[in-house]
């Protein structure tokens, strides 16, 4: 048997096919008991369209992005909306009716570039509420922003002009909830250096500073750590070969792992932008970070770490993780006036866990707390997706608190953490999830502490929506 035809995510298949309907409404039929202290919206960004005029796409962050926002009143009412992010691509090829950029993953006769050295943004990675508008974020690009009750799409936000429209910019901002202000990074793949640009903005929107750092290899980054007084980079050998794009190749054949260079954690003064510190960790990979902070001369990292990559996991649709690496959180602590690695610590758990959350509460402290998606049939060959809804911790790093999916079921999207104000080690867990069976989207709702016990509170959705990648809850 071919080890790829294993079917270990029936149905998965129905949820790539099906273009999710922009929708508004009040939810009915919920099951369970909501909290008084839910109260806020939950948003949730990624891919949800991946085919148009029969051009199919290939990988999972070549979809069109769409925003959905849940709405939790103070009068107890639930309310749902979902709209793409009409980007500059989605606008164009809607008229055209269409495919016309060439996306992360598919090339075809024909597709076009940015301004011909870069990829047209589907703004389908993440969102955030800053100065006072939604941002949403797709990769290398600026961000769109959104009406915050209306998810319409007002139009490219640039930062007071700061920025344009190849400006490097990642996904993941940062936003310190101290000083209010936003912090994002970028890496310019030029052909003789690569730099890494990293961007402080006001809480007002408007540029800071940029920095440029010089990196020995041209890594392709993802996500970064912020601390109180350090930003943390994990750098790891995936190297990125721009020359395949401007051949007409795509950004997913342009990366190559090369464990053999070794990674390395770049370790960045956020008061004077450069470099402070630069360790060795390994032959391992990053694509998320979890949370960080600073311990006298000491900066602890924790991030989930990789055997390898995982792109080429989301290829081709819908037969994903086919043969997935495993993984797990892992705390580094750097002795920052030595430039050392002065501590690794790990967690069992290694079901190739994904999506990471944390109380916000102890952002910039120690968080001991970790809620994620695994995927069970790690290690097995053939099509999988995340099915496991886990909490572990470095106080007891050997247990997981666990929920398993019902069979043909998937966890659709990043878990939040909403605080319980009357506790300090207490709250609920929000999370979407997909049933496959009956094509159907809802929203479940855990005590954040006690996830094996099942869900206490259902939320059915009136049409199912996209399998999504991150998600952030503003509490109202």
């Amino acid at each position: 048997m071919d080890n790829r035809t294993v079917d270990h995510a029936p149905g998965l298949e129905r949820a790539f096919a099906r273009v999710p309907e922009e929708r508004s409404y009040t939810l009915s039929g919920i099951a369970g008991r909501i909290p008084p202290y839910v109260r806020g919206t939950y948003y949730l960004n990624g891919p949800a369209r991946f085919s148009r005029a029969g051009l199919a796409y290939r990988h999972w962050l070549d979809g069109d992005g769409m925003v959905a926002a849940l709405r939790f009143g103070e009068d107890g009412t639930v309310r749902f909306t979902n709209r793409f992010v009409r980007s500059a691509k989605w606008t164009a090829e809607e008229a055209a009716g269409r495919a016309l950029f060439r996306a992360f993953g598919t090339a075809f006769p024909g597709d076009r570039l940015l301004r011909g050295i870069a990829l047209a943004s589907p703004v389908n990675v993440s969102v955030y509420p800053f100065a006072g508008r939604l941002l949403a974020f797709g990769e290398q690009g600026l961000p769109w922003e959104l009406d915050p009750e209306t998810l319409e799409t007002i139009g490219l936000y640039n930062f007071g002009g700061t920025l344009n429209e190849v400006s490097p910019l990642a996904a993941h901002a940062k936003i310190d909830p101290v000083t209010g202000e936003l912090w994002n990074f970028g890496i310019s793949f030029a052909a003789a250096e690569a730099r890494l640009n990293l961007y402080r903005f006001s809480p007002e929107g408007t540029l800071l500073s940029r920095r440029r750092l010089p990196l020995s290899i041209p890594s392709s980054l993802h996500d970064f750590c912020l601390a109180p007084r350090h930003a943390a980079f994990y750098l790891a050998p995936y190297r990125l070969d721009m020359g395949v794009l401007a051949g007409g190749g795509t950004l997913d054949e342009a990366l190559a792992w090369e464990p053999e260079r070794g990674s390395r954690l770049l370790v960045v003064s956020r008061e004077t932008g450069e470099a402070v510190a630069e360790v060795p960790l390994g032959e391992r990979y990053s694509l998320h970070a979890i949370n960080a902070w600073e311990d006298g001369d000491r900066l602890v990292v924790d991030a989930l770490e990789l055997d390898r990559p995982v792109y080429d996991q989301y290829r081709v649709i819908p037969d994903l993780f086919a043969d997935v690496a495993p993984g797990r959180p892992v705390r580094l602590t750097i002795d920052l006036t030595a430039g050392r690695l002065a501590g690794r610590e790990e967690i069992a758990y290694d079901r190739a866990p994904d999506f990471p959350a944390i109380d916000p509460r102890l952002w910039g402290q120690r968080a001991d707390d970790v809620w994620m998606l695994g995927i069970s049939a790690t290690g097995r060959p053939g099509r999988k997706f995340f099915d496991q809804l886990v909490r572990v911790g470095w106080g007891d790093p050997g247990a997981a608190d666990l929920w398993q999916a019902p069979a043909g079921s998937y966890l659709a999207g990043e878990p939040a953490f909403i605080p319980d104000p009357e506790g300090p080690r207490a709250g609920s867990l929000l999370v979407p999830l997909f049933d496959a069976e009956r094509e159907a989207t809802s929203f479940l709702l855990f005590d954040g502490f006690d996830l094996a016990a099942g869900p206490r509170a259902v939320l059915p959705l009136a049409s199912p929506i996209h399998l999504a990648f991150h998600s952030f809850f503003a509490p109202s």
